[in-house]
């Protein structure tokens, strides 16, 4: 017997969400366009960021967005990790200006958590993999 409750909701969240190693491989394919948008503030900015992103906080994506995110992009939305919605909050705002969006789930934590490069203050740096949530040695879970 088919669950499709199950299926439709399964099937919802794999298009409107997305890891962090499949916007990694995403980036690195140089994606056409593909924009990483960093929703958080300007001190989490200058703290880290993903190569790349584009930063627009979420309260200034409704006035700022068509400036800064070219019409018909695929914008994924991230902002600290796990314990924070704000990339959900972002991911809607884009949503409602009629963006094809999705939320990278982990945010920045699991960005730098499994191993990515990101930008620092003091330019392009990286941390060791953490074996509780990614391989050491290979690009990704293979899940």
């Amino acid at each position: 017997m088919t669950n499709t409750a199950a299926i439709d909701h399964f099937a919802g969240r794999l298009r409107f969400e997305t890891d962090v190693s499949d916007v990694h491989a995403a980036l690195h394919a140089r994606t056409a366009g593909y924009v990483v948008v960093d929703s958080r503030g300007a001190q989490a900015w200058a703290q880290g960021h993903l190569p790349g992103a584009v930063h627009l906080p979420t309260a200034q994506i409704a006035g700022r967005a068509a400036e800064v995110v070219p019409a018909g992009a695929r914008v994924v939305t991230y902002c600290w990790g796990p314990g924070c919605n704000g990339a959900t909050r972002a991911a809607l705002e884009f949503a409602k200006l009629g963006y094809e969006v999705r939320e990278m789930l982990g945010g920045y934590e699991y960005w730098v958590r499994e191993g990515f490069t990101y930008q620092s203050p003091t330019g392009p740096d990286r941390r060791p993999a953490d074996e509780l949530t990614a391989p050491r040695r290979a690009v990704s879970c293979d899940c």
